[in-house]
């Protein structure tokens, strides 16, 4: 590793074990939920160091790592159920076919149970892991809370896989973040990851080609920001990929300018550009677009986010890898 490199990676852990801190409780979950379980080690300082190699690595996993985070949670809860490997496990649903991250995951559980073996869940390592990406992506820090254990089911079956798809409308949107205890602004600030993010043609082709069939693009869109996407997705493109943030000087940063964006119809989606129409939500992104503290605000969803449905206590259990639940594990291990 380059000696810059180091010296980087040095003051992220360096930060992360300030972060860890002394438990602080938030009902079942708290703030430094590992702290002395295993011994002088720091659980999220060490999934800070596999998290920091990967971004020098590869900068576009962050985005991964905090699209895994939501896809895990709004499925079930934050149970982990999303890591598990199967014919028809949650991964394997069709939202779920573009996700990555899970190789980091798998590397973040081998160094901690070498130090730690049995005592820290998967699911929180996609939350800690989810932050240290937020991090690194310039979208500040906030203190992540641990204390969840991992989930004993996983199903690709539609009625339990429902994610808010990117022709959902505002309503619907919202309506799908309240199931989940999440209120409008929380969908808003979390869909600011959108600044990392990129999307396949598949998703914006008719939008940008033959919108509701018209033979045209959809008219809310920015005639800029149609004619670079169509240069990136000529019809039936539709494995290319473009960046959610259409700011070429911020494709890789976590900030406001998505919806800076917004107001400015350049929305890719159509859910993005929707959110600075709708009477519900408009408010919320002229707040967004011209705040200074995007950063904590998002920090503050993203706990918020990280507190669905979780297991914690007896429920569930600690996996030994996060692919498997424990008696598969205990299976092969016995022939």
């Amino acid at each position: 590793m380059k000696k810059g490199t180091t010296a980087a990676v040095g003051f992220i852990l360096g930060l992360l074990l300030f972060l860890s801190g002394d438990p602080i409780c938030y009902g079942a979950l708290q703030v430094g939920f590992y702290r002395g379980k295993c011994g002088f080690a720091d659980v999220e300082a060490i999934v800070g160091g596999v998290v920091s190699a990967q971004f020098f690595t590869d900068p576009s996993l962050l985005a991964s790592l905090i699209r895994l985070h939501f896809h895990d949670c709004f499925v079930n809860g934050c149970d982990g159920s999303i890591l598990l490997d199967g014919p028809d496990s949650e991964k394997t649903a069709s939202p779920n076919q573009s996700v990555r991250g899970y190789e980091i995951i798998d590397q973040a559980k081998d160094a901690v149970e070498k130090i730690c073996p049995g005592v820290v869940s998967c699911a929180d390592l996609i939350a800690i892991a989810a932050r240290d990406a937020v991090f690194l992506s310039g979208g500040g820090i906030y203190r992540v809370q641990t204390g969840r254990r991992d989930g004993l089911v996983s199903s690709a079956d539609i009625a339990n896989v429902t994610l808010p798809g990117p022709s959902i409308t505002v309503p619907q949107a919202i309506a799908a973040f309240a199931d989940k205890g999440l209120t409008a602004v929380d969908m808003v600030l979390l869909l600011g990851a959108h600044s990392v993010g990129v999307a396949h043609c598949s998703f914006l082709s008719e939008r940008i080609h033959n919108f509701k069939g018209s033979g045209k693009p959809d008219p809310s869109m920015d005639q800029f920001t149609v004619n670079t996407l169509r240069s990136r997705c000529p019809i039936n493109a539709i494995e290319n990929t473009v960046n959610l943030d259409q700011n070429p000087f911020s494709p890789l940063v976590l900030d406001n300018s998505y919806y800076q964006n917004i107001l400015l119809r350049r929305g890719v989606l159509q859910i993005d550009q929707e959110l600075g129409m709708s009477r519900f939500t408009r408010p919320i992104i002229a707040n967004l677009a011209n705040s200074v503290d995007f950063p904590a605000r998002f920090g503050a969803a993203m706990v918020r986010l990280g507190a669905v449905g979780v297991l914690t206590g007896t429920q569930g259990e600690i996996r030994s890898s996060c692919r498997v639940v424990n008696k598969a594990v205990k299976k092969d291990k016995s022939g």
